[in-house]
Order: structure tokens, then C-alpha cells, then sequence
């Protein structure tokens, strides 16, 4: 999920961008800093949408640079367990399918594919035994996330699933809901 946060902190500029204003010297700054950052907290920031406060700013003495207690509003990615998201199939393994989200990137184990036995063939394709479902690279997709970890913070790990009804591939869920919408026919006595 997409969120907008406001953060305050102190920011360094150096004396090199001294013949900007203060807001734009900051604004540069911050985006230095925070663009592409990744925490537990934030998820990860994807933009410094605006600057709403700039404190006087302090020069620090031996340091020659100010420092500006600032408030800013940042544009940041968090996905939440339990979550729907939408993204296109990246690449296929023999244990999975990679997912693109946009700022990330989940995994969906071969068993959290579809509920079918699966196969995986040369060509980057998991097979459906009994339904002859297929995915394949730059399918789009709907699945859930079941599993977060931010162990290593440059690259956070994202485990989703398509097993469960209105996921999967949309040509699946499509089929799903026209099958639901044909009338059932009558039982005779």
C-alpha cells in the first residue's frame, strides 16, 4: 500500500549548494537521502512530495555546513499481510514465480501458484495438471501477501499467494466469476 508520511529531521547542507535557496538546497537534499530508502517503518520511499517546514538553519562549527530542522511528506511503498496487490510475472523458477510490484518485487512459491499439481517446463511456464492453467513472464496477476521480512533492509523479502478465490491470473479470476454467473440448471425429480 502507498502511503504519505510526515517525517521531521535535521538536514546537512553543504556550503557547495549555498548559492540555492534554502528550500531548494534542502529539497535536493532530502531526495539524496530518502529517495529509495528502505526501513521497517517507512517501507520504502519512493519520493519527496513536499516540504512543509524549514527551521532557521544552524552552521555548525568545524563543519562549515547548515543544518535546517525540516518537516517533509514523503510518498512511501509498505505492503501489509494479508494485503491484495496487483503486479506482472518477472520470471518463472522451477520453485516459483517472481513478481513485479513496482517499487518491489514478491515471490509466490509453486505451491501458492494455483490448486492444481504444477509443473514447470523449460520454456519458463508452471502448468496446471488437471486444469491446464498457465503462467508465464508478463502475466498480470493478483495475489495476496502472506509473508514480510525486512531481515536484510537492501533487499526485503515478499511472499505471496494466488490460491485463494478473486487471485491468480486475471484470465483465471475472469473465468471464475463467469462460471459463478451462469445459472445452475434445475435438478429433475
Amino acid at each position: 500500500m502507498f502511503f504519505n508520511v510526515e517525517v521531521k529531521d535535521h538536514i546537512r547542507v553543504p556550503p557547495k549548494l549555498f548559492d540555492m535557496t534554502a528550500k531548494e538546497a534542502v529539497i535536493e537534499r532530502l531526495k539524496k537521502k530518502y529517495e529509495g530508502y528502505i526501513s521497517k517503518e517507512l517501507g520504502i520511499v519512493i519520493d519527496v512530495k513536499d516540504v512543509s517546514n524549514i527551521n532557521e538553519g544552524i552552521i555548525v562549527p568545524g563543519d562549515g555546513a547548515s543544518y535546517y530542522e525540516t518537516t517533509f511528506n514523503l510518498l512511501a511503498f509498505k505492503p501489509e499481510l494479508q494485503e491484495v496487490v496487483m503486479g506482472k510475472i518477472r520470471d518463472i523458477a522451477d520453485f516459483g514465480a517472481f513478481m513485479n510490484l513496482g517499487p518491489m518485487e514478491g515471490m509466490i512459491h509453486v505451491s501458492q501458484t494455483m490448486d492444481d499439481f504444477v509443473s514447470f517446463s523449460k520454456d519458463k511456464v508452471l502448468l496446471g495438471k488437471e486444469t491446464k492453467r498457465s503462467l508465464k513472464v508478463n502475466d498480470i496477476c493478483r495475489a495476496r501477501v502472506i509473508a514480510l521480512s525486512y531481515k536484510d533492509l537492501s533487499n526485503p523479502k515478499l511472499g505471496l499467494t494466488m490460491r485463494q478465490g478473486g487471485l491468480g491470473k486475471l484470465d483465471w479470476v475472469d473465468e471464475e466469476e463467469e462460471k459463478e454467473k451462469k445459472p445452475k440448471k434445475e435438478e429433475k425429480k
